[in-house]
Order: C-alpha cells, then structure tokens, then sequence
C-alpha cells in the first residue's frame, strides 16, 4: 500500500472559480469524458457554489489541484431522491496531480460532511467512460444503483453508485 501525504481540503472562495472552471473543463471535455456541450455547465463555478458546497484541494503553493461540488440540499445534479441523500458532482484532480490520493481524499471529505449533515446516504452519478472514477468509487463502498441509471439526454448515459453512511 502506498502512503498518501495528507492534503488539505477548503472551502472554495470566488477567487478559485476561474482555476476550477479551467480544471474541470480540461478534464472532462478536453480529456474526453464528456462532450463540448457540457463545457458551459462545467465552466459556470459561481453557479454549482450556489447550489452547493464547493471544496477544493490545494498544493504546497496555493494552486488549486482538486475540486468537487457537495450537495446537501437541493438535487443539483438530478441524482437524489430525498433529503436524507446527499451527493456529489464534477469531482476533479488536475491529470499532473492524479495518482496522489486526492480524489479519494474529496470523496472522503464529502461523506464526512454528508455524515455531519445528518444524510443517511451518498448517491452520486457518473459517465459510463468514467472508469478510473467507478475504481476509486468502488473503493471506497460505493455500490452501483442501476435501477436509478438515467440519461439527462439522449446519448449520455449516466450510472449511478451510492454509499451507505453510518
């Protein structure tokens, strides 16, 4: 097993918005885990901190290197079915920094808050091409829901993990 520096997660301030916006869009569109269509939503940072918790990892010099957005309330994403659900989306790592523990160290820290928060469950969706993102799921208790797959247009198709908290 590989030892994995602790890294430090923050809440994101505007200021970490365009960095965010340039990570997730890179990674997704430009990595192609998603289409050029969904670049608008992936850029609009100020809009998922309204409608979410914003996290960020960030590296020994101030750069932000990791992102996600929790969701505690709402159904930004479509994916919860009630409020004692939480969630998750557009879990990021910059591709120099992947490899390093800190899309685990994210996803850790979402269900830690969704536990504070009261949320019985995690339920998260994900692209079918996302296989590095179902590993890191699976890992770490995610099991697949495929009775709640969907597809938010035709042509992508979303399947959908959830982890039990206790």
């Amino acid at each position: 097993m590989v030892s994995v520096p602790a890294v430090r997660i923050d809440r994101a301030t505007p200021e970490d918005f365009d960095r965010i916006a340039e990570l997730t869009v890179g990674v997704y569109v430009d990595g192609g885990l998603a289409s050029a269509g969904y670049a608008a939503e992936l850029a609009d940072v100020a809009g998922r901190a309204s409608r979410a918790e914003l996290l960020v990892v960030r590296d020994h010099d101030g750069r932000v290197v990791g992102s996600v957005a929790l969701v505690l309330e709402g159904d930004f994403g479509e994916v919860t079915e009630s409020e004692d659900e939480a969630g998750f989306r557009m879990l990021v790592v910059d591709p120099a920094a992947q490899g390093r523990g800190i899309g685990a160290a994210l996803v850790r820290e979402c269900l830690g808050r969704a536990r504070a928060a009261g949320k019985r469950r995690v339920v998260i969706s994900t692209g079918t091409r996302m296989t590095t993102a179902h590993r890191l799921y699976e890992r770490l208790g995610f099991t697949r829901l495929p009775e709640r797959d969907w597809a938010p247009v035709p042509g992508i198709d979303l399947v959908v993990y959830a982890r039990e908290l206790s």
